[in-house]
């Protein structure tokens, strides 16, 4: 017994030393943070349990004690905005952790797939855009994922990099030409857009994963309670008809060392990239989201499914982040020049998002049917003008900007002898960007079968504007279509230079 003492009180020096170091912030704090403006921000942390805790932020001093696991959490009282670096304290014991150089103002997480974690260094105008990125009102959290679903086997360092933990890593920093390269492209010039728009300090939060799919941005506990989630449960997302070939493929190939052990995690697997990438920070009151996402799901030909998916996790990231009213701004699928069956869906997964965007309360879908590639290349290296129009949306829609943001959309339409009429609105100074008639019109007879339409602007009143369609080959036209394909070369804008957004007439009624 006694031979043993002397390992029991090294083990309890070290136990009382590891309780007695200065009290840590959660993971979401960091020096150069933005903590957001006109909320209630709770700060939290851990530290020795059962203990006093003071947390210091300008004029406000708040004390707690931390929990019997060590947990404490204070709430700082609404804030105006602050571009002067303040220093957020956390003292106990006479010992303080401090977080350096803390701003206050708005805050917006940047998700989504490939799209979304394309870099700024990787963008066409990268020299120039990083060149000029220096801005110390602008504030990035990048969280870079610590593996990647290459085609190939896992590593065991993989394996140990894939889990909820160690998956993310990152820090918030001051946005400087050292620091920007490696920042989303989109979320970047979204974040520019609103600094410039609002005149206050603008941080972007940023976690995305390359050919991620709406599930596994869901939070685990409604994949596991709602019924229409129950094939993602387990290993039986890897069959599951709600996940695309390519991603269960990809999948299967990653985890295959492992596939027998259990239900081995992976990137994809449904809600790991939630619980890895957004969890940890669901207390800060974030004032909404960018997402760039769905060139996976829309490999899936099923806007009742992909719709459904996507309104789930809108509701289910409200949920979390305690904002019922969240706004949700995402960027619509470009064209791409693509002609394999991998892409067929994109004209329908862009519908489903413009009817997402109809149905739920505060969410906005960003047209960018004119910005995509010329060729097959799903990342197109022009993302500054994408992330433009979506701060430009955000301004408009969440902060009351009179900035334009909306292209011509469809109306209404009605059959007139052999010709078509469709009514657009936001529409003001409908014109084509070459001179040219309207192109990409198509429309249908009583048979539905779609020939290129002749299109004239017939009519201009206000916002509102006309186009008649006309074919030889439709004598009696019943329905009408307009970039209705994975790949076109859209010319119709308004007086802002904004596209007209892709439409059918006969498309389904979009379900509440």
């Amino acid at each position: 017994m006694h031979l043993h003492t002397p390992f029991i009180l090294i083990a309890a020096v070290a136990l009382n030393a590891a309780w007695a170091a200065a009290p840590q912030f959660d993971r979401i704090y960091g020096s150069h943070m933005v903590l957001p403006h006109g909320k209630n921000v709770p700060v939290s942390g851990t530290a020795d349990p059962n203990k006093e805790v003071s947390v210091t932020f300008g004029s406000s001093t708040l004390n707690t004690r931390a929990d019997a696991r060590g947990k404490w959490r204070v709430m700082l009282p609404p804030m105006q905005p602050n571009g002067t670096g303040q220093t957020l304290t956390a003292t106990q014991n006479g010992d303080s952790s401090k977080l350096e150089d803390v701003l206050v103002g708005e805050v917006w997480l940047a998700s989504g797939q490939s799209n979304m974690l394309f870099r700024l260094n990787q963008t066409n105008t990268a020299r120039e855009d990083i060149a000029a990125s220096g801005d110390e009102q602008l504030r990035l959290l990048n969280n870079v994922p610590q593996a990647h679903t290459n085609n190939a086997p896992y590593s065991d360092k993989d394996f140990t990099s894939v889990t909820t933990d160690n998956f993310y890593k990152g820090q918030w920093q001051v946005s400087t030409p050292s620091t920007s390269g490696p920042m989303t492209a989109v979320g970047y010039y979204f974040g520019k857009k609103l600094r410039e728009g609002l005149d206050m300090p603008v941080g972007i939060i940023h976690s995305s994963l390359g050919g991620s799919e709406i599930a596994a941005w869901i939070p685990q506990q409604v994949i596991n309670t709602n019924k229409s989630f129950s094939s993602l449960r387990g290993n039986r997302w890897l069959d599951s008809p709600l996940i695309s070939d390519w991603v269960r493929g990809r999948a299967k190939k990653n985890i295959s060392p492992r596939l027998n052990q259990g239900s081995p995690d992976h990137p994809y697997k449904p809600a790991f990239l939630y619980e890895s990438g957004i969890a940890w920070m669901a207390d800060l009151p974030i004032t909404g989201v960018l997402w760039y996402q769905g060139e996976s799901d829309a490999e899936i030909i099923n806007n009742e499914q992909n719709g459904m998916q996507l309104k789930t996790m809108i509701a289910s990231w409200r949920k979390a982040f305690r904002n019922p009213d969240m706004p949700f701004v995402m960027i619509q699928l470009p064209r791409i020049n693509d002609p394999s069956k991998i892409r067929e869906g994109w004209p329908e997964f862009r519908e489903m998002q413009d009817m997402t965007a109809k149905t739920v309360p505060h969410a906005y879908s960003v047209n960018t049917i004119d910005l995509g590639s010329t060729n097959s290349n799903v990342h197109p290296p022009f993302k500054r003008p994408v992330g433009e129009r979506a701060g430009n949306t955000a301004l408009n829609k969440v902060y009351g900007k009179k900035v334009p943001c909306e292209g011509p959309a469809f109306k209404a339409f009605k059959p007139s002898g052999s010709g078509l009429l469709v009514q657009m609105e936001h529409a003001a100074g409908l014109a084509t960007t070459d001179g040219k008639e309207p192109a990409q019109f198509e429309i249908a007879g009583a048979d539905g079968v779609y020939h290129p339409a002749t299109a004239e602007i017939v009519n201009k009143k206000g916002s509102t504007a006309v186009i008649r369609l006309t074919s030889p080959e439709v004598k009696s036209p019943k329905n009408a279509r307009y970039c209705w394909n994975r790949f076109v070369t859209p010319n119709l804008v308004n007086g802002d230079q904004l596209p007209a957004r892709p439409f059918r007439t006969d498309a389904p009624a979009p379900k509440k």
